[in-house]
């Protein structure tokens, strides 16, 4: 069986979907048995995982997204372009999927259609055509999480026999992974600064918060789109009363994946209070690290947090500053949750996802 993995989000700018892909990629051909495992563009073997850039140098890169290009051009071009395969499993970069082929794809959320004003126009028209060109067509779908495979019953309107919830996994290296040394207890939070993250309302938490002194807040993440009011807040110096970051924050800005997992390990507490979430990896990377987390209370959080998080409303910097407190103020609870999110982590493996999605794809055949 010749089972064919859109891999073009691998070679743009990209964080949740690229992550998935990369180790989603590698752990299917380790476990393909009889199955061969191809990748659209092809791939030979993957680079580093970067968020920033292609996993391929630009001189590998460009002929690849050419040939992308080509494909979305026309039909025809696409037959010519794309390699035959039994499946292909396809992306919203692709505009014009094989006939002759089943097909599928993977969803990751629904934001773009429960809250648009959150995202560009350029990603509402590539939900659009993704919904339109192949989850209404696809012979099955892979959902990441429960609250998604629901979402996109709901919205879709798709045949709810045809979705199966698979969850992805965590890098191994998150489980076990040893504190990076630190001058001072700190706060994590991990993410793309852009308005569905909420990075705003926890700088305004943060703010307040009467235990500021004792902890910094650590902030990751790139830039993303509508971050400019954010990224100015987190550039202003806490010196006077015209500041806008709060006392004792630190923006990191992009953090390497190497160097991830210690700097998560060495936090005192993991705050992720995101709007909206499809699976969101940062919480459950936390609980495999052995960090007590606080997220919210919307989408697939609390089903991929499970007992190993405080939840609150992601809206309210006041929730967000009492969970803090309460959090920080006892190691009992903290210990608590470290236990209950390393137990519920270990349902995150890559190993596990694969296995499934072959079994996926199998029946297909």
């Amino acid at each position: 069986m010749r089972i064919l993995i859109d891999a073009t989000p691998l070679l743009l700018r990209s964080v949740g979907i690229k992550t998935y892909l990369y180790h989603w990629i590698q752990q299917l051909c380790q476990q393909a048995g009889n199955e061969q495992i191809l990748t659209f563009p092809h791939l030979d073997k993957l680079g580093p995982l970067n968020h920033e850039r292609s996993i391929l140098t630009p001189a590998q890169t460009f002929p690849k997204l050419a040939r992308l290009h080509l494909a979305n051009l026309s039909p025809a071009l696409a037959t010519w372009a794309i390699p035959k395969a039994d499946v292909f499993h396809v992306s919203n970069q692709v505009r014009n999927p094989p006939r002759n082929t089943k097909l599928t794809a993977t969803i990751y959320d629904l934001t773009c259609r429960l809250m648009p004003e959150l995202h560009t126009e350029a990603n509402i028209r590539a939900d659009e055509s993704l919904a339109k060109n192949i989850l209404q067509k696809a012979d099955a779908l892979i959902a990441i999480s429960e609250n998604t495979r629901a979402d996109a019953i709901r919205l879709l309107g798709v045949d709810p026999e045809r979705i199966q919830v698979i969850y992805p996994g965590i890098p191994e290296v998150y489980f076990g992974a040893q504190p990076r040394p630190a001058e001072h207890p700190y706060v994590l939070y991990v993410g793309t600064i852009e308005p569905r993250k909420n990075v705003d309302t926890v700088l305004d938490a943060w703010q307040g918060f009467r235990l500021r002194n004792d902890f910094d807040l650590v902030i990751v993440g790139s830039s993303g789109w509508g971050s400019e009011k954010t990224m100015a807040r987190l550039a202003s110096r806490p010196q006077g009363e015209r500041c806008s970051r709060p006392e004792g924050v630190q923006y990191l800005g992009y953090v390497g994946e190497d160097e991830l997992p210690g700097l998560t390990a060495g936090a005192t507490a993991f705050l992720y209070p995101s709007l909206y979430e499809g699976f969101g990896f940062p919480v459950a990377q936390a609980m495999a690290a052995g960090v007590p987390v606080i997220t919210s209370n919307t989408s697939c959080l609390p089903e991929v947090a499970g007992d190993g998080a405080l939840l609150v409303d992601p809206r309210s910097a006041a929730e967000i500053q009492a969970a803090l407190e309460k959090l920080l103020t006892s190691q009992i609870l903290r210990d608590q949750l470290r236990i209950a999110g390393a137990e519920c982590a270990r349902r995150y493996r890559w190993d596990a996802c694969a296995r499934q999605s072959l079994e996926f794809f199998r029946r297909l055949g």
